[in-house]
């Protein structure tokens, strides 16, 4: 492969979104390489965990001469309830690779970048997931001050829930003073075309799962974030 960098990215097998999604993030300059995880048709904490011992699997079907300089694990949820060190652990198992990420990962290193704590979250999952979400995350030294769900439990569901819903459901989030940053949760939400809309109407960041995963994997590889999708790339 010609590409200076050679990023692998396992997708869940009910994903619609991300691969489309990393196409307009990812520079020429990185090939993508795209597994794929056996997922659940309903997002539930069991379903979650099922793709625990398939991640290895999922990770192994890269091409083996292939050295990877990023992996990334494309599910927001799933990284919660199996854990962000289980999911790197399972990965390096299955792939040759320098480093491996996921959203809630990145998350933490972008908040860091833009030196904020207090999230908003919107998130498609129901109750249950979306407790297990939050808090892993505020087990990572964040603070949830809001929070929003469509509660949504089937996953081909998720991917048709508008752009326009989502971005109302995150400029309310977006209207409490508490609010430093607005995180919207799931691989599968099509959400890069609200991100810079939603920033200049709110004033605040707004960190997607695709957005943050590709900026997260090219920030490990040292590589620049010249891609116009949000104040995050110019962090």
């Amino acid at each position: 492969m010609r590409a200076g960098h050679i990023f692998g990215m396992i997708v869940l097998q009910a994903d619609e979104t991300i691969e489309q999604d990393m196409t307009r993030l990812l520079p020429d300059t990185v090939a993508l390489l795209v597994s794929r995880v056996p997922s659940g048709t309903a997002v539930t904490p069991e379903t979650l965990d099922a793709m625990r011992p398939e991640l290895q699997q999922s990770a192994s079907l890269f091409p083996r001469s292939v050295q990877m300089t990023s992996v990334g694990y494309g599910c927001t949820s799933g990284s919660a309830q199996i854990g962000t060190d289980d999911v790197t652990r399972l990965i390096k198992n299955g792939v040759d690779t320098t480093h491996v990420t996921n959203p809630i990962t990145a998350l933490c290193a972008a908040t860091r970048a833009l030196k904020v704590r207090n999230l908003g979250i919107l998130s498609p999952y129901v109750q249950a997931v979306s407790e297990k979400l939050c808090h892993v995350i505020e087990t990572a030294g964040l603070q949830v001050v809001d929070f929003a769900s469509f509660n949504e439990e089937q996953e081909e569901r998720v991917v048709r829930i508008s752009p326009a819903s989502i971005m109302a459901g995150a400029l309310e989030i977006a209207a409490s003073p508490d609010v430093e940053a607005i995180f919207i949760s799931c691989t599968n939400l099509r959400t890069l075309d609200i991100i810079e809309e939603v920033e200049a109407k709110s004033g605040k960041p707004v960190l997607t799962s695709n957005q943050l995963l590709a900026w997260h994997m090219l920030t490990l590889a040292g590589l620049r974030h010249d891609i116009p999708y949000g104040q995050l790339w110019q962090a």
